[in-house]
């Protein structure tokens, strides 16, 4: 009998650390407009050769390339600059709140921006997000959003339209189809199957969009949702953000070694792209390609968009102990606002000074919201809700035990 060295265990690592420079070429990518956009009924298995490419619009130089290409006006290209551009002005801005101790946390989005910001352009009225707290741009990019509102959930002040029952990033908006964030990892995805097997019961046209990050695809619920996504062929897209880390924890510690994320949808029976990112136009056309393909009952997508996350996984975080400083500069799908802008100017219709002029624009829209906001206090002022209202928004009729308890607290009753 041969002999056989003794059992071992693979962990994986990641390619770069702390003073050793990442070596990204464990990321397989594609030239852009490389890849063949296939017809929204197409069946699910004949999409899996695209779950292990990567679906791109702009080339080095600007140009949109591909047919990919999605027909995108002047506007609301501009539109979408502008929304990646308030979202991580915000981030800045509320970056600073925290460590001035105006909220205990804060978590950005830096880098990232184009996914949610291109998707919310994409998505209807009616269509229901169900997000983790790094899609603040789902609500930033929209018209009716009230920046104040978010930021005095940030607080947990009295204007906060949480009433200081969530943590910081996780809001909620109903009018807006933004779902209420939870901090539990995966719950999320379920909660987009179900609501969409809902709207299919009820015959209606409305699609959901999970939301989840690389790491948290290892969770159980995110496997229980596409069995049910794929048999019942619900109308919802979910959205795989591989942005490389989670937490201090290496994407491959979650499966991404050796396979991508997409391909799990791909041995779940259900239609799957690969997706630069950070390329705001392939987002917005892949987007568009898994509504239509909802809306038109051919079932759901899964998209794992590629990208990096640029800053900590949250105020609490350091990435100098755990991956190289410079990954940033040197992650091979570039900056997402820098690379629309460079679309833009190559069209002809955006200069240097413009986006200057739009940065100072969205710096100082953010700023009068923040000032806005502070009104009702702040986490450093010690202003602190009403304790009374921790008995509202749980009963219709409050029961007589609850109105003992507030009375006893000295409220009215």
């Amino acid at each position: 009998m041969p002999q056989r060295k003794p059992l071992h265990l693979h962990v994986p690592e990641p390619t770069g650390r702390p003073g050793r420079d990442t070596d990204f070429s464990y990321l397989p990518l594609s030239a852009a407009g490389a890849k063949r956009r296939p017809p929204v009924n197409i069946a699910a298995a004949q999409t899996n050769d695209l779950a292990f490419a990567l679906i791109r619009v702009l080339d080095d130089n600007g140009q949109a390339v591909g047919p990919w290409a999605p027909q995108m006006d002047e506007a609301l290209l501009k539109r979408g600059l502008r929304a990646m551009m308030l979202t991580r002005a915000f981030d800045a801005r509320m970056l600073i709140a925290q460590r001035q101790k105006k909220m205990s946390f804060y978590m950005q989005c830096l880098g990232e921006e184009a996914i949610a910001c291109a998707h919310a352009l994409a998505i209807g009225e009616g269509d229901m997000c169900f997000p983790t707290y790094r899609q603040q741009g789902l609500l930033l990019t929209r018209e009716d959003n009230n920046m104040v509102e978010m930021i005095c959930q940030l607080y947990s002040n009295e204007r906060d339209p949480m009433k200081g029952r969530q943590l910081p990033v996780m809001y909620s908006s109903k009018k807006q189809g933004f779902f209420s964030i939870s901090g539990n990892l995966a719950t999320q995805v379920i909660q987009a199957v179900g609501w969409a097997m809902a709207s299919a019961i009820q015959g209606d046209d409305k699609v959901a969009s999970a939301w989840i990050g690389d790491g948290a695809t290892a969770e159980t619920d995110f496997h229980t949702a596409l069995t049910f996504a794929h048999v019942y062929r619900a109308p919802v897209i979910i959205n795989v953000v591989n942005n490389q880390w989670a937490i201090s924890t290496f994407q491959a510690i979650a499966g991404g070694e050796g396979t991508t994320f997409a391909a799990r949808g791909a041995g779940c029976g259900i239609a799957s792209l690969r997706v630069d990112g950070n390329d705001f136009l392939a987002v917005y056309a892949a987007s568009q390609w898994a509504l239509e393909r909802a809306r038109s009952s051919f079932g759901p997508t899964l998209i794992e968009w590629v990208t990096y996350r640029a800053g900590p996984h949250s105020t609490s975080d350091d990435p100098s102990k755990y991956r190289p400083a410079n990954d940033v500069t040197r992650f091979p799908l570039g900056d997402p606002i820098a690379r629309l802008k460079q679309h833009l100017i190559v069209l002809g219709v955006w200069s240097d000074a413009e986006h200057e002029a739009l940065q100072k624009e969205v710096e100082a829209e953010v700023l009068a919201a923040q000032k806005e906001a502070e009104k009702f206090g702040t986490l450093a002022d010690s202003h602190t809700l009403d304790l009374a209202s921790m008995f509202e928004d749980v009963y219709k009729d409050m029961p007589a035990h609850l109105i003992q308890q507030r009375q006893e607290m000295g409220a009215a009753s």
